[in-house]
């Protein structure tokens, strides 16, 4: 009866390791592209938030230099000329007219003039003290495209 036992127990393993093969190439193959396929959609979902972040950021930070620009003209009668430029809002101008009303310590938090989500400086243009211009060049990094961002847009 031992032998039995010893025979059948030989029989059992020898057909669990002859069933157990592991997966072939194809079914790798077939998981691995199923795992890239995902990934990829999942990789570009990902990549189009952060550029929708970064455009939502440029437009609250141009909002809060449009504030800042408006106490100036409020405490100045006038908005910064474009040679003088937003470095006008924390620190006050040099050339071109005088800021009497200088606010001290500037009009920006950080006493800095933020850069775009890109890292670039936001543009600026006033030419008559009384109305301006301020945008960013957006994700292409170059003015007068398609993608620039202003404020409120």
């Amino acid at each position: 009866m031992k032998k039995n036992t010893r025979d059948r127990a030989r029989r059992d393993v020898g057909r669990a390791v002859r069933d157990s093969r592991g997966f072939t190439l194809l079914e790798v193959m077939v998981v691995i592209i199923i795992i890239g396929t995902i990934a990829g959609l999942v990789g570009v979902n990902v990549l189009n938030r952060l550029e929708e972040s970064k455009i939502r950021a440029a437009k609250i930070q141009l909002e809060t230099l449009r504030d800042a620009l408006d106490m100036f003209k409020m405490d100045n009668g006038f908005y910064p000329d474009t040679g003088q430029g937003l470095n006008a809002l924390v620190a006050p101008p040099e050339g071109g007219r005088t800021a009497n009303g200088y606010r001290p310590g500037g009009y920006l938090r950080d006493s800095k003039v933020p850069f775009d989500p890109w890292g670039l400086p936001y543009n600026y243009i006033c030419d008559d003290g009384w109305t301006f211009q301020t945008w960013s060049s957006g994700p292409d990094g170059r003015p007068g495209t398609e993608d620039d961002i202003f404020p409120g847009s």
